[in-house]
């Protein structure tokens, strides 16, 4: 039975042992759609997060989803374009039984105003990353990585800790909301601002802010105090960012990190321009985008310049993936890619292994799976350091949010040996259901984005989409249950290419063929991806681990 949803009330949180489907992987599917409208953050219009991330295209092509993964076949394939289902084709039960593609517009069209247009059509919808392909599982994954960052940075330039550091940072949604606990967890002092209020409350509700301060002296007078007592604390502060940074600046306070995590990939339907209530924005966004877009970039241009400014002043700045320099950029900042990408300047040696954000989640609802499969993971990498103390650290601070869902960064083989050692135990009925088994699209061989995953490769391959192309195909033949190819970025379109995977761990002998081939042969791609680019990590782990790279001469 399906749990209640305080949250969301009208989108329960999917569980229980009755199937509605004819198969636990049809099932699954359908209950990972339910899934990531139950953690939405505006369910009731399908958006996911970042303001235009959604599960499906309209309610309707919700629906004819949800019919069809309740009477299709295992040896059937369901064909979903932009969030619409369009086809069920007869292939043969070793096939995926979902294939997607969202918001892949050609090239010399790939721009934004171009995407609004098809999108108030009705012709096309931005499927984020994990929010199209029913991946996502609330604030965990983002908590993970940026709490990652945040300790890579802890080593590089704090003799590894952040007691008595200070964090600024900006943003507060589906995605920003997750920086206040991961800084807090990482043991810092951080700061966070956003200009709506009720984000900044819905933050605090669920623990994930300390406090919300009434105005920026006290906000900064809060920090002071947690700085000098080495206090980690997680601080909300309702404004305008692009207003807010410049004046800390102004008063002499240098933070010792500054990034950002506002909607700034969407000048209309995500970034406030500073000067503009939220209510005068969203009366723009039907009928003055153009007007929007240009104060937008505008704004944008005085927020990255303040972060510059910190820059220079000896603050460690980085870009978590928003696309805010390249908006700069666009408005005039020649220096905005003077502020490093996250994933060049802190998680490029994981990735040329292949290391990056592996996730599973319950679907039978219940926490006692996620609890075992903990105890597994503890039990096969207790000399990994980031596993076992990322294991500690979110059984004792993140609360489950839709399915019970765990996150963490594992390698080639390590993926594979995990989920095949979950499939026996739903085998043996030492779970309480079956287990599906997904990624982070920002994956080694996932994802081609010049401005995040793929900024100044080391050959200067950066723009090359290839890759997450024969990822999907590559997933497609070695028998995913779900695989999908996403573009989109800043504007919703032109920026990067993804591919997504999700598998099924249904204790079943098949299960188990397409966990080892599709586990095995994508984290394989992502090695030969940056072996292929000539990095001494990738190339390493070809030698150890016997990857299957083709080398030339």
């Amino acid at each position: 039975m399906p749990k209640p949803n305080s949250r969301h009330p009208s989108f329960p949180i999917p569980g229980g042992p009755d199937l509605r489907a004819k198969g636990w992987r049809q099932e699954a599917l359908l209950r990972l759609l339910e899934n990531v409208l139950s953690v939405g953050e505006d369910p009731d219009n399908l958006v996911v997060y970042a303001a235009l991330g959604k599960a499906a295209r309209n309610w309707a092509a919700h629906k004819a989803i949800v019919e069809t993964l309740t009477t299709m076949h295992e040896d059937q394939t369901l064909l979903i374009q932009s969030g619409k289902p369009v086809g069920l084709m007869k292939t043969h039960a070793k096939a995926p039984l979902v294939i997607m593609a969202n918001c892949n517009i050609v090239g010399q069209w790939a721009k934004a105003e171009y995407f609004y247009e098809l999108e108030r059509k009705g012709l096309i919808c931005w499927g984020g990353l994990t929010a199209g392909a029913w991946q996502y599982i609330g604030s965990q994954g983002v908590i993970q990585g940026t709490y990652e960052i945040f300790m890579r940075i802890a080593e590089r330039r704090f003799g590894g800790d952040l007691a008595g550091r200070f964090i600024l940072t900006a943003g507060l949604g589906g995605m920003g909301g997750a920086q206040p606990l991961a800084g807090r967890m990482a043991g810092a002092a951080i700061l966070c601002i956003d200009i709506d209020p009720e984000r900044a409350a819905k933050r605090k509700a669920i623990g994930y802010l300390d406090e919300i301060a009434p105005d920026l002296d006290a906000a900064l007078a809060m920090i002071d105090a947690a700085v000098k007592e080495r206090r980690a604390i997680s601080i909300g502060l309702v404004g305008n960012a692009a207003a807010l940074y410049p004046e800390i600046y102004q008063r002499g306070i240098v933070p010792d990190i500054v990034t950002d995590q506002t909607s700034a990939h969407d000048l209309v339907y995500g970034y406030v321009p500073k000067g503009m209530d939220l209510a005068t924005v969203k009366s723009l966004r039907k009928d003055g985008q153009g007007q929007l877009m240009a104060a937008s970039r505008a704004s944008i241009v005085d927020h990255v310049h303040a972060m510059l400014d910190f820059q220079t002043a000896g603050s460690e700045v980085f870009d978590n993936g928003n696309l805010i320099r390249t908006q700069a950029r666009e408005g005039g900042v020649a220096n905005a890619f003077d502020i490093p990408i996250f994933t060049e300047a802190y998680l490029r040696p994981l990735f040329a292994r292949a290391i990056g954000p592996f996730r599973w989640m319950a679907l039978s609802g219940e926490a006692s799976d996620i609890a075992r499969i903990d105890d597994l993971l503890v039990e096969m990498f207790p000399d990994n350091k980031i596993i076992t103390n990322w294991v500690r650290l979110a059984r004792e601070n993140i609360p489950f949010e839709g399915l019970p869902a765990r996150i963490a960064w594992l390698g080639h083989g390590e993926r594979t040996a995990l989920a095949l050692k979950v499939n026996a135990l739903v085998a043996k009925g030492e779970l309480a259901g079956p287990i599906a088994f997904s990624r982070d699209h920002l994956d080694a061989g996932a994802m081609a984005h010049p401005n995040i995953m793929t900024e100044r490769m080391k050959d200067g391959s950066d723009a090359i989409a290839d890759w997450p192309l024969l990822d999907a195909m590559m997933l497609c033949s070695s028998m995913a249950d779900l695989v999908v190819v996403h573009s989109g970025g800043g504007g919703y379109a032109g920026y990067m290419t993804s591919c997504g995977v999700t598998v099924v761990a249904d204790g079943t002998a098949e299960a188990e063929e397409r966990l080892d081939n599709a586990l095995t042969n994508d984290t394989a791609l992502g090695v030969i991806r940056y072996a292929d680019a000539g990095y001494d990590e990738a190339l390493d782990e070809v030698e150890r681990k016997g990857v299957p790279h083709i080398k030339l001469g």
